[in-house]
Formats: C-alpha cells, structure tokens, sequence
C-alpha cells in the first residue's frame, strides 16, 4: 500500500505535503489504526505518497514538492488530495492507496485516474493516528486498481454487519458535468447504473431528483463548517509559520477565520436538515448514482481560474456525500469501452460514477464495485 502522507506510519513524520511541517513533525512511535490492521492482515507499505498541503485541495498540485502523474491521462493531474496514493496504484507500484476524504480527496483521484475508491460512513473507520482537517466530515478511505483489493480492505477495517441492499437504484446526471465530458467510447452514469442493476436484479430508475432543494445553499454550508474547523486544527500553526503555506491554500484556510460561531451553528442546521430530508426520501433501499467528478480532470497546465471552476463543479458531485456522511464508492467506466478506442482514436480520459448509498450500506457498496468489475469482463 501507498499511504498518504498524513497517516501515522511508526518511525516516520508526517509531513502533510509540506516541508515546514515536515521539518517540525515528531517521529511516529505507532502507526494509524488504520495502517496497524492492513499490516495484521498482511499488507505492506510500499511507501509515503504525497498529498496537496494540509488535504486542502483537489488537483494534486503541490507548490512545493510537484505533481504527481496521472498514469491514466499524463497530460491531466492525478486529483487529490489523496493525489500520490493514486498515482502509485495507477503507476502500478502499488496495490492499494491508502488516504483521507473530507470533501472528495479519495473520490476525486480515483475517478480522474481510472481506479476503484470508497469513502466510508462518516466515523466508520478510526481515524486515530491520521491528521485531520475538519472532523465533522473527515475519513479514511482507499482506492485500487482492482475491486477485490478494495473489498478486501473493506473487511479488514469496516466493522461487522449485514450489507444494505438496494431495492432500486436512482440515477443523477446533472447538466453541465460529467456527462459534457463523455464520448461513445466511455460510459456515463446511466449505463454504469442499467449494468448494475442487471448484476443486483434491482429496480432502475433515471430522473431530475436533487439532493437538496437548494444545491448551492449545502455547498456554501458544506464549506463554512469545513473552513471554520480547518482553521480551528490549523489556524495557530498557519498564523506561526507566515508564507509556509502555498497562497492560494493558506488563503483557503483563512476563510475559516471569518466564520463566526453563529453563521457555523446556521450551516450545521441546514445541513442536519438536508440530511434528514434526503433520508427521509430515499429510505434505506435506494442508491443513488451520479458522476463522480465534473468531467475528466484538468490540464496540469491549467491556470487558477481553470482549477477553480473545476473544482467547483467537482464539490458539486462530492459535497452531498460528505456533508451527509453518507458512503460512496467510485467505479471506473467499463474497461472494455476504454480499450475500444484504438490510436486513431486516443483514449479518452478517465472519469468515474459514483454510487452513493445510506448510511452503512459500505459493504454492499463494495459488493457492487466487485459485480460491476465482472460485468466488465463479460
């Protein structure tokens, strides 16, 4: 396993993708949970992957220790924060990444870079031995290459219970994200979800249906509470290390020091609210499938504003999932119709569809990124 560089591997520091907290880091005199129970059931550390400073970003940029490849699309970022981690397992040097997902940070690479991950229920998996960023929607996820890896992994550190099965399975498209970025030799959401349902003998059902009445509004919430607990965890660090941080990170950070106590409570209510009106719908027998990302991930070239609006159509396929502590599983679109394009046609770049689930149905999900991995094949 590749693990992210802000999970405790004994005998090392963490580093957080960042020299200054790097150079300041103890060293570790135990490994995360999280690590301790994959090495019990026989896995090895491959390494420390990097990670955007702090996990506070999305494209795997990193102003000071570079970027990561995107094997899958060398001319794209890899994603991130889990941006390393990705990029080993997708390079080949590693069968598992191991990570952190807060607002998307193990979703978003591995759509972008063709791989299978899972964000679990929220408090799910210990997060003990693993900085953190904002607690209230922080957790360890992993991502693989293979979908048995990713089950295998689920059984090690998911606790016991019976799989929550899907009695029907609804479909999101939203206009203007993933599905501007398909080709025919790609999959959308759609296809992943009539293959599926056909693997799970469920009720497919395809519609407008919105998490929220006000998409924007959970956003906005979703945002001030991370940054107003972002800055709680890093706000003293940051204020004693000045230009430590890459600006446009730190500047991120910063935005949590103008929410006050009140305007937090404010987006902790509506996002309560939301979650149980979603809940409330859906039940305990709908999925919900949706892209994973706003299309495929952008240039490493791309300027700010190119990175900005991606990532912001991006938190609108990964905010719901993570403001409501809900699990989602990412799976990669059928092998078979990447390989279908041959050198006249490139390869189109990668972009996963996520299947979102109620609360502790992580099993079953993973489950079903293993029927969908069969299908594949046949």
């Amino acid at each position: 396993m590749a693990v992210k560089d802000v999970v405790a591997l004994g005998g090392h520091r963490v580093g957080a993708g960042n020299p200054t907290v790097l150079a300041g880091a103890p060293v570790e005199t135990a490994d995360a949970d999280a690590v301790r129970l994959l090495r019990l059931a026989g896995a090895a550390v491959a390494g420390i992957a990097r990670t955007d400073e702090l996990a506070f970003a999305l494209s795997g940029a990193n102003a000071h220790y570079g970027m990561p490849p995107n094997p899958a699309a060398p001319e794209l970022v890899s994603g991130g924060s889990t941006s390393g981690p990705a990029a080993a397992v997708a390079a080949g040097l590693a069968d598992l990444g191991l990570g952190t997902d807060t607002a998307g940070s193990v979703r978003v690479p591995a759509s972008v870079c063709g791989l299978y991950g899972l964000r679990p229920t929220h408090g799910a998996v210990s997060l003990d031995g693993v900085l953190g960023l904002a607690p209230s929607f922080d957790t360890v996820g992993w991502l693989a290459a293979d979908p048995g890896v990713l089950h295998a992994v689920g059984d090690v550190l998911l606790p016991p219970g019976m799989p929550v099965r899907p009695g029907r399975l609804f479909v999101v498209a939203p206009p203007g994200s993933a599905e501007r970025g398909t080709t025919s030799a790609r999959e959308g959401p759609v296809e992943v979800a009539a293959r599926l349902a056909d693997a799970l003998d469920v009720r497919l059902v395809v519609g407008p249906m919105r998490e929220d009445p006000d998409a924007a509004a959970l956003l906005a919430a979703f945002r001030a509470v991370q940054a107003a607990q972002a800055w709680r965890l890093h706000g003293p660090w940051i204020t004693a290390h000045p230009g430590a941080l890459d600006a446009e990170v730190e500047a991120r950070f910063r935005v949590g020091a103008t929410i006050d106590a009140d305007a937090e409570r404010r987006a902790e209510r509506l996002i309560a609210e939301g979650r149980a009106r979603l809940l409330d719908r859906i039940g305990a027998d709908t999925w919900i499938v949706r892209p994973a990302t706003a299309g495929p991930a952008h240039p490493r070239s791309a300027g700010r504003e190119e990175r900005d609006t991606w990532r912001q159509a991006t938190l609108a396929c990964t905010v719901a999932a993570s403001a409501y502590g809900l699990p989602s599983c990412v799976v990669p679109t059928a092998p078979a119709a990447l390989a279908a394009a041959g050198p006249a046609d490139p390869r189109p770049a990668p972009v996963g569809v996520a299947i979102v689930g109620p609360p502790d149905a992580d099993r079953a999900l993973l489950a079903a990124a293993v029927a969908l991995g069969r299908s594949a094949l046949t």
